[in-house]
């Protein structure tokens, strides 16, 4: 598992490994349903996660972002795009988040 993982999610994929097996599936029958690349993917999960305010998703998606050749420059676009639509203090929370990990802390 990566370093990256929290240690919650990690202890819950050990206790519960056949709902895993079945989240991992699902989660890959999903993102090839239809015609978004990997990296568009991402992008978007990433405007999601925003929405959410999940930190660690937020994180996830930043780094699955990149490693799908996302540049950085598409991933703040996608955070500075949650202003309008979810609010300055959730896109401010989501640039530190997405910074951290851009910047080697997170």
């Amino acid at each position: 598992m990566s370093a990256h993982l929290p240690e919650v999610y990690t202890d819950f994929r050990e206790r519960f490994p056949e709902v895993m097996r079945h989240q991992d599936a699902l989660a890959a029958s999903i993102d090839d349903a239809g015609p978004l690349d990997e990296r568009t993917t991402r992008l978007v999960k990433l405007g999601i996660a925003l929405g959410a305010q999940a930190d660690g998703a937020v994180r996830s998606n930043v780094r699955k972002a990149l490693a799908a050749g996302a540049s950085p420059a598409e991933v703040e676009q996608v955070v500075l795009l949650g202003l309008t639509t979810r609010g300055f203090p959730a896109t401010i929370a989501a640039w530190q988040w997405t910074n951290e990990v851009l910047h080697g802390n997170g």
